[in-house]
């Protein structure tokens, strides 16, 4: 499918686009806070500032690959159907060229600028979404989110490591929770995308297994994020003021869940699937929040 002239954006735009800038803010996002929980005090700017954008070009060199590699699933998709890879203004060299280069220039930030252990788990992670999830995982299980979601949960273990030059267990815990969300969300834009997913050919839950059996492993996936979401509390890691925003946030979060298992609806799911993008946002704010609170107060 080829646009017409006055259809295409500039070159840039479309390169911009194919990184998926608004996934990547999300993943930015979780990777900044994870950098912020690793110390005490704001860590250095010069550091901050080379790990994000590390982190956000190899993200954006994954999304690029990924829609290289989805292209035929894109088409068929309302959402993605207006990618430039599915419009043919972009060329599969070109992509890959774009997606070498930004990933290439991010892990060299990482290696020179931050420390050679966030590089190396910066590449594990591109391989894990881009060629794990992407090539292997999506077209062949409808596990593909939950098996995949490991390296989508990595960012936040990205930025600590980032800070402290090690991984301890604080952000293993912050990885479970973007792990636990990670089917419930997912499963959520499934539901009212099956039918789209069906034609494409691709194996998500609601295709395979059917709406109903999908409707109950979300509420249950949203059970397990809602006891994953305490971990931090309970190790001592967050205090009363997460604990409390946490409880708030996982309450809107199975109500939503509970509402599609008894009386599903597409609008629904659209919606559930909007707060999920917000639930894990807010999270992680709290989160944030309550680790600088005392010496604010103080």
């Amino acid at each position: 499918m080829i646009a017409t002239t006055s259809q295409v954006p500039g070159i840039g735009v479309q390169f911009w686009r194919l990184t998926k800038p608004r996934v990547v803010s999300l993943i930015v996002f979780t990777a900044v806070i994870g950098m912020l929980l690793a110390s005490p005090t704001l860590p250095p700017p010069g550091l901050l500032l080379a790990a994000t954008a590390g982190i956000a070009l190899v993200a954006g060199a994954a999304a690029a690959f990924n829609c290289l590699v989805e292209q035929r699933i894109d088409s068929v998709m309302a959402r993605t159907r207006g990618r430039p890879t599915v419009i043919g203004t972009i060329t599969p060299a070109q992509i890959m060229l774009f997606s070498g280069a930004v990933g290439g220039l991010g892990l060299a930030i990482l290696w020179h600028a931050v420390n050679p252990l966030t590089m190396w788990l910066t590449l594990g992670t591109f391989v894990g979404y881009a060629v794990i999830y992407t090539v292997i995982l999506k077209p062949a299980t409808p596990q593909n989110i939950v098996i995949g979601g490991a390296s989508g949960a990595m960012p936040p273990v990205l930025g600590w490591a980032a800070v402290t030059g090690d991984v301890s267990f604080q952000p293993l815990l912050l990885f479970l929770i973007i792990f636990a969300w990670t089917p419930p969300h997912f499963w959520a834009l499934a539901l009212y995308r099956r039918k789209e997913y069906e034609r494409a050919g691709v194996p998500m839950l609601p295709v395979t297994h059917g709406e109903a059996f999908t409707r109950l492993h979300l509420l249950l996936y949203t059970l397990l994020l809602t006891a994953v979401t305490l971990l931090p509390f309970a190790a001592k890691m967050a205090g009363v003021f997460y604990l409390g925003a946490a409880l708030v946030l996982d309450g809107v979060f199975l109500a939503y869940a509970v509402a599609i298992w008894r009386r599903y609806s597409d609008a629904l799911a659209k919606s559930t699937f909007a707060y999920s993008i917000f639930y894990l946002a807010i999270v992680f704010a709290a989160l944030m929040i309550d680790h600088y609170l005392p010496a604010a107060l103080g």
